[in-house]
């Protein structure tokens, strides 16, 4: 897996990879000269007493130790660069892809999972490049090379180095298979640890509510202890890697240096031959070393190339960008309305669904409510309908046309969607109104804040429209926050409006005068209304009472009164806590 993402990702940069493995060829070519000039100064200077040719030889290795730093460098950088811009783009096709994906595949990732493969898994790739080009690739020229000059330089010493090569092999291989599991464990637990530590800072306000700053704590050191304990046993396997190969780095040096003595008292090896073998027996060693190295990184590497793989891989929507026209005030023509045919949903895996059975006709120039009890699936129903969530059965059409068939950018340019979190993002408030139309102008904002009820409080902010909201619109407060929700779906014409439990911070007089401006200002248009609250829903062309996922009733408030039971129970129930407070 590893090996086939960076393929993938090197494929846009050949030039740069050809030009990175030729000056680490370069490099590496002229360290592995430099011994066996090294060798010619001892014997053919420094014994002969040849001062010339110690001179001659040394302004060589000069000049090939300028072009081998000139090369290293070079190297290092376009390496650098190549794996920076990977990681740049690992990190824009993961964005891309999350926000193309179905809700339920979100959660069954995880938000705090996918933050981790976007940085820490995109992260450790880029390392694992940066390490490919500046020692793997290397690694083997060294290492060829020095075996061919050892041999060269005395064949009789040359089984050291064929023997020493399968026992660094094994220790690598040891340490490979024992570190791959670990690393996948720990990038586990490192979503665990984030995923932890997410909850607690965005519930801090209910922790300190209910003083529960010693469990959160515990809860936290227990993620924070499995992760450190997780570190520490893959980084003493990586850390007894130096001395085992340190133990037969100095055992092959001293058996050379013990050898090659006899064979110089012999008369058959000369000293300069000597040392340059001791080189190469370090150089293969260093190439040996480097591999060593990589091969330990790569199984972190690995694990986190199956886990971008694994998101990237995931079967996204097909989202086409809807259009930008239209204008505050000109809604689209009538059309055939929303229709619901048997529509069932179930997240994958589950045994039982969420919503069953459900069928109705949401016409145009009508407001459909749907009121149910906590849980029973009312969000559920307002989420297939721009296809945030995919029907497990039956069909959902709109203006005639079944909305699995249509592109999804034309789907959601036709629908205008209030979600029940009231969220806004880090901007003005006319940025956050402008993410459901690009193009509104000024005018076009005020008009559809005064539809919403929420000019008046826009107007006496110190700088209106250009006041800076934090993220999740914290400064303000819940009704401010969803009347501005309001305004920004209001902005734009649609088929559809999706109010989904939008007016539940609301006051009853500011809910009424909304009201009555979407009986008005979206009569061309079908308008379906969530809602927990009994008077919001009672003015409802049409109500459908949701009951354990399934549609019990559905008529106007005076007909499910005298027809519904259910009905009936929450309308009581509301009247009986509205007397008691």
């Amino acid at each position: 897996m590893l090996a086939s993402v960076l393929l993938q990702r090197l494929a846009p940069y050949k030039a740069h990879v050809l030009a990175i493995v030729l000056l680490q060829v370069v490099q590496t070519g002229a360290a592995l000269l430099l011994p066996t000039f090294n060798a010619k100064i001892v014997d053919d200077g420094l014994v002969a007493g040849n001062s010339e040719v110690i001179l001659r030889l040394g302004g060589w290795m000069m000049v090939l130790t300028v072009i081998q730093v000139l090369a290293a460098v070079l190297a290092g950088y376009l390496g650098a660069v190549v794996a920076m811009k990977i990681g740049r783009g690992l990190r824009r096709d993961l964005f891309e892809k999350i926000h193309s994906l179905p809700d339920q595949d979100i959660a069954a990732f995880g938000p705090a999972s996918l933050v981790v493969r976007s940085t820490n898994d995109v992260l450790q790739l880029q390392n694992i490049t940066v390490l490919v080009f500046s020692m793997l690739v290397a690694a083997p020229v060294m290492g060829i090379g020095g075996v061919i000059l050892a041999v060269e330089q005395d064949v009789a010493l040359s089984w050291i180095v064929f023997a020493i090569i399968p026992v660094l092999t094994i220790i690598m291989l040891f340490i490979v298979r024992k570190l791959v599991p670990l690393y996948r464990e720990g990038q586990g637990l490192v979503d665990r640890i984030n995923s932890v530590l997410r909850e607690q800072i965005m519930g801090t306000a209910v922790i300190r509510a209910f003083v529960r700053q010693p469990f959160e704590m515990k809860r936290f050191e227990t993620a924070n202890d499995a992760l450190t304990n997780n570190n520490l046993r893959s980084a003493r396997i990586v850390a007894a890697m130096l001395p085992l190969v340190m133990i037969v780095v100095n055992l092959s040096s001293a058996g050379v240096v013990w050898l090659g003595g006899h064979r110089i008292v012999a008369g058959t090896m000369q000293l300069g031959a000597l040392t340059a073998f001791i080189a190469y027996i370090m150089q293969i060693l260093l190439a040996i070393m480097m591999a060593m190295y990589v091969l330990s990184t790569a199984p972190r590497a690995a694990v986190s190339a199956e886990r971008v793989t694994e998101v990237l891989n995931t079967l996204s929507e097909q989202v086409v960008p809807g259009s930008d026209a239209g204008a505050v005030g000109v809604r689209v023509p009538r059309s055939k309305g929303l229709h619901f045919h048997n529509v069932s949903f179930a997240y994958p895996g589950a045994e039982a669904r969420v919503v069953e059975g459900i069928s109705f006709h949401a016409a145009p120039g009508t407001t459909t409510a749907v009121i149910g009890s906590t849980g029973s699936g009312k969000s559920t129903i307002v989420s297939l309908v721009p296809r945030l969530l995919e029907a497990s059965s039956g069909s959902i059409s709109l203006d005639g046309q079944d909305i699995a068939t249509m592109p999804l950018g034309a789907l959601r340019s036709s629908l205008a969607v209030v979600p029940q979190e009231a969220w806004l993002f880090r901007g003005t408030i006319a940025e956050n109104l402008r993410i459901s139309l690009p193009s509104a102008s000024d005018s076009q904002l005020w008009y559809a804040l005064e539809m919403s009820q929420a000019a008046d409080f826009v107007a006496g902010l110190p700088e209106g429209l250009e006041t800076t909201l934090s993220q999740g619109g914290a400064s303000l407060s819940g009704g401010q926050r969803q009347r501005l929700c309001i305004a920004r779906a209001m902005l734009r014409p649609a088929s559809v409006y999706l109010f989904d439990d939008s007016f539940s911070a609301l006051d009853s007089v500011t809910e009424a005068r909304l009201k009555t401006v979407l009986e008005s200002e979206l009569r061309d248009a079908a308008v379906i209304i969530v809602a927990q609250r009994v008077n919001t829903v009672v003015s409802a062309d049409q109500i459908l009472v949701i009951d354990e996922g399934r549609l019990v009733a559905s008529g106007t408030h005076d007909q499910l009164l005298g027809s519904s039971e259910t009905y009936r129970e929450i309308v009581a129930s509301q009247l009986e806590t509205e007397e008691t407070s």
